[in-house]
Parts: structure tokens; C-alpha cells; sequence
């Protein structure tokens, strides 16, 4: 009896491998934090480890299980610090921005006509809805520090045993490829490889830029005398992580404390500032950290943001950019058009 070539066909294996793993993703949801706590902290710590062990291997040698435990060590003595000594500060911080941004929004300043026209367009929008709530998330995520402290040691020591035992998790895995779930095997490792080298150089690329904005962003705020810094820089650190519209969205809030400290001569220092860091993002960290496949038009950047966060939630606006990435990896698009394995 006749098959249609279709259900045959490479592509439809494909198809129903990828719907398998987004079943058993959604079927994980509970502990998809972890998941992707766990994927970002192994990769970032992979990479940062590699180039540590070949920058060394001009002069010596270095045992890559040695180099491993020894950035853990630090990663767990920093996050201790960090808890034990800024954490309290930080939700201090946080709050006092809290009550400064609301009371700004409940009682905005009546000194200017324009500016009374800006606000009332921005309250029509309600832009200060979207940013009160943007920065009551970054408040939970910060305060419920017991779930999130959980899922973080958790991921560091799933990360840390796998990259341990990576050559022999390798070794273990590779035996499916003789087994008689072969041809599933194939097909995931042609998707793990997708994903790591797609995903993966994404993610990197947003902690890096993030981290740069966060620096320079707060050494500009220091210049300029704003308080709770390291509320700030947290705040910005996290929108960073965020393409494109984590610029737009930290811009509100600090043009808002800025007017409640400066008035308009700091506003515009604050917007000078953004976009000399967003040109800097733009025109030397982007085409450094990524190739010019992965710069997307704005226009795409802000559908993807807006569904991904629909369907994913806080983390859509994080991976979302990252995931679509991932999925032009697989459908070629990002190769220039040349036909992928």
C-alpha cells in the first residue's frame, strides 16, 4: 500500500521530534525555572571555563575539572557575600524606589504646561500601569528570595556535576546512537546542537551587553548624584536582559526619579546618557558579541517580545529573542539560505 513520501520525509520526522520535546517541556512547566536556570548557568560557565583553560594554555596547563570547581568556589562565595552584605541594601533600595516612583504618578509636579500634557498623554497610554507593574515583578522576583534561592542552588549543582562529568555524560549519551531509538537520537542531537549554538550565543551575548550597560549606566547615575545605586543597577542589569525594549522600559523609571531630583536639566542628562550606552550597545558590543544574521529588525524584535511574554510569561521577554533565534537556526534562515543538515 502506497505512503504518502511526506510522512517519510526528513522534514515531518523533524516536525514530530520538535513537537515531542514541546510536550514534554510544557509537560515539565513546574520546574521550568530550573530548567533554564540550570541550561544558562552550564553554558555561561562552559564558555567562561574554556576560554580561562585555552587563554592559560599559552604557558601551562591547566586540569579543566580544577579550573570548573574553582569558578563554583567563586560563584558560591560571591552569592554569599551578596546575600549576606547587599541583598538588605538592595530591597531596601528597591522599595525606597517603589514609594518614589508611585508617589511621583499619584502627584506628578504642575511647574510646566508641557510636561502636565506629557503626563497626562502617558497616564491616557497608561504607560505607568506597564511600569508599575514591570518593577512589582522585579520586586517579587527580588523578595521571594526562598523559591528563587532554591532554584538557584539547584541549578548550580545540576550545572556543576554536568560540567564534572561532561566527557563522560558525552560518552553515555552517544551510546543511543546505536540503539533502537537511533533514529530519535539523531534527531535530538541535531536539535541540542541547533540550540546550544544558536540559544546559547544569544543568551551570552544579552548577560554580556547587560552587565556593560549595567556598569556604565550606574557609574553615569553616580556622576550625577542619584541614590539607591544598587537598586538601580539590579533594575537595569535585569531590563538589559531584555533586546531593545529593557532601553525603553528603564527609561521611564529613571526619568521619573531624575525629574523628582533634578527636574528637566537631569531628565535630559538621563536621555543623553541612554542613548550614548545604546550607541555604544548598537555600534561596538552588538557587532563584537553578535554576527549581523542575529541583529533582528526592531519591528520583529518587539512582535517576538510581545508574544513570547504572552505565552511565556516574565522569562518570555528574556528568551524569547534567544528562542526564535533558535528556530531561523533551524529553518536555515539564518545560514543565508544555504540548506541545513
Amino acid at each position: 500500500m502506497p505512503t504518502n513520501p511526506f510522512f517519510q520525509s526528513k522534514g515531518f520526522q523533524r516536525l514530530l521530534v520538535m513537537a515531542f520535546i514541546v510536550l514534554v517541556l510544557f509537560a515539565m512547566r513546574s520546574v521550568i525555572n530550573i530548567i533554564l536556570i540550570t541550561f544558562i548557568i552550564t553554558y555561561l560557565m562552559d564558555r567562561l571555563e574554556s576560554n580561562i583553560t585555552r587563554f592559560a594554555s599559552r604557558w601551562f596547563r591547566l586540569n579543566r575539572k580544577l579550573v570548573v570547581i574553582v569558578l563554583y568556589a567563586l560563584v558560591v562565595i560571591g552569592l554569599g557575600i551578596g546575600l549576606y552584605r547587599y541583598f538588605p541594601k538592595i530591597v531596601m533600595q528597591i522599595s525606597q524606589l517603589l514609594k518614589l516612583v508611585n508617589e511621583f504618578y499619584k502627584h506628578p509636579p504642575q511647574e510646566s504646561e508641557w510636561f502636565g500634557y506629557l503626563f497626562n498623554a502617558l497616564k491616557d497610554v497608561e504607560i505607568s500601569k506597564y511600569v508599575e507593574q514591570g518593577v512589582e515583578v522585579l520586586y517579587k522576583y527580588v523578595t521571594n528570595i526562598g523559591k528563587l534561592s532554591f532554584s538557584i542552588v539547584i541549578s548550580l549543582i545540576l550545572s556543576l556535576f554536568f560540567l564534572l562529568e561532561k566527557e563522560r555524560i558525552i560518552a553515555f549519551t552517544s551510546k543511543f546512537k546505536r540503539s533502537k531509538v537511533s533514529a530519535i537520537y539523531s534527531e535530538l542531537a541535531y536539535f541540542a546542537s541547533r540550540f546550544v549554538r544558536s540559544f546559547g550565543k544569544v543568551i551570552e551575548a544579552q548577560f554580556l551587553i547587560a552587565a556593560v550597560n549595567c556598569v556604565l549606566s550606574v557609574i553615569a547615575l553616580w556622576i550625577m548624584g542619584f541614590p539607591q545605586l544598587l537598586g538601580l543597577g539590579l533594575m537595569i542589569f535585569l531590563l538589559g536582559l531584555i533586546p531593545v525594549a529593557g532601553v525603553i522600559i528603564s527609561l521611564i523609571p529613571l526619568c521619573t526619579i531624575a525629574y523628582s531630583l533634578g527636574g528637566i536639566t537631569l531628565v535630559l542628562s538621563v536621555v543623553v546618557m541612554i542613548v550614548v550606552i545604546h550607541a555604544i550597545e548598537s555600534y561596538i558590543l552588538n557587532p563584537n558579541l553578535m554576527s549581523s544574521k542575529t541583529n533582528l529588525p526592531v519591528f520583529y524584535t518587539f512582535i517576538v517580545l510581545v508574544l513570547s511574554e504572552h505565552f511565556l510569561g516574565v522569562w518570555g521577554l528574556i528568551i524569547g529573542i534567544p528562542i526564535f533565534m533558535f528556530l531561523l537556526d533551524v529553518l536555515g534562515v539564518t545560514e543565508d539560505g544555504t540548506k541545513q543538515g
